[in-house]
């Protein structure tokens, strides 16, 4: 039995009440770690619009160089949407392989 002027067994005893008190690690989520739903959105319909202002301004700039207004502003803003959502589905396969990479590394600490 422990002796209850041992002040090494006071301690562990002191030590086991604050273990039992403590609260469990807390683990963050993966949504706390990683993009939200909205900083995803948001970065994609940036992308989306930083390719159209790209194209109305090289399309803008040819077509007052050249003197053709509507032309080169056409065809460019077709050319700036194309290529914000070539981007915007770079950024989606990223994110989405990310995802991929935390689910495995998931199911791999769980044992399945």
């Amino acid at each position: 039995m422990a002796d209850p002027t041992d002040p090494a067994d006071r301690l562990a005893a002191l030590e086991a009440k604050l273990a039992a008190k403590r609260e469990p690690e807390v683990v963050k989520s993966h949504s706390e770690e990683h993009y939200s739903q909205a900083q995803l959105a948001w970065r994609m319909v940036i992308e989306l619009v930083a390719g159209l202002a790209i194209g109305f301004g090289i399309g803008y700039g040819l077509d007052t160089l050249f003197g053709t207004m509507p032309i080169f502003l056409v065809l460019f803003i077709f050319f700036g949407l194309a290529a914000g959502v070539l981007t915007m589905m770079r950024s989606a396969k990223e994110v989405q392989k990310k995802w991929q990479e935390i689910a495995e590394d998931e199911g791999d600490a769980h044992g399945d």
